[in-house]
């Protein structure tokens, strides 16, 4: 079985296999969160690009769990002059982890790293898991044509970033459904802060009006089962 934990603003837990995956991890300064840095498990950290918001805590985690860290080259870079450890992967790239097969994807963003020195382009992840659930976390970005192609591979979850402002609101995230058709989708990246305050209820409620999707909306901390 994949369980999925949502743990506030765009950071994620999945657990399949026996390891523990954990994506973006901001959690010491997210308003979101429930939990704290030293309260999470992770074997392997995604980082999808070089934000404060994303990067968030993924030195002290994974120097403290000896955790691999996998992200762009610059990011990786970046992360192993910190004394991290580090596999580096690139867009279009998909590389056999422990967890299963895990590729990045094109994101519609920025990358900046937290000191400002270039963060490379950002990502999202496409993750095929042991036990056979394709997993698509489209991180931060904006709507892009290709999600038609990832939703070729017939998706079992996809996580959208719904809050607007600095990445795709409820219209584009709906259509982003469209595109992507996969069976549930995760709303993301909303109510971390004012500026991206979303009313998910009704937006599920209209991506399951006009789609066959299936909406899981979590509180932070709370997880959803892929069985």
């Amino acid at each position: 079985m994949t369980t999925v934990t949502w743990y506030g603003h765009a950071c994620i837990g999945i657990e399949s296999g026996g390891y523990h995956i954990l994506v973006d991890p901001f959690l010491r300064d997210n308003p979101a969160a429930t939990i704290k840095p030293d309260q999470v498990k992770a074997d392997f950290i995604l980082v999808s690009h070089g934000h404060g918001d994303h990067v968030g805590d993924t030195v002290e985690i994974a120097k403290k769990q000896d955790a691999l860290v996998i992200s762009n080259f610059e990011v990786a870079n970046w992360l192993s002059k910190q004394g991290v450890r580090t596999h580096p992967q690139h867009i279009g790239g998909g590389f056999h982890h422990p967890f299963g097969y895990l590729k990045l994807t094109q994101a519609v963003h920025g990358s900046a790293l937290p000191d400002g020195s270039y963060g490379g382009n950002p990502a999202g992840f496409l993750l095929y898991t042991a036990d056979g659930k394709k997993i698509y976390l489209a991180c931060d970005t904006g709507l892009f044509g290709d999600m038609r192609l990832i939703g070729e591979e017939g998706i079992d979850l996809a996580a959208l970033p719904i809050g607007d402002n600095f990445t795709m609101g409820p219209l584009d995230a709906l259509k982003a459904v469209k595109l992507i058709n996969p069976q549930i989708v995760l709303p993301i990246h909303y109510n971390t802060w004012d500026l991206i305050a979303q009313d998910v209820n009704a937006w599920k409620k209209q991506v399951e009006a006009e789609t066959k999707t299936k909406v899981v909306v979590l509180k932070p901390g709370e997880s959803v089962n892929l069985s």
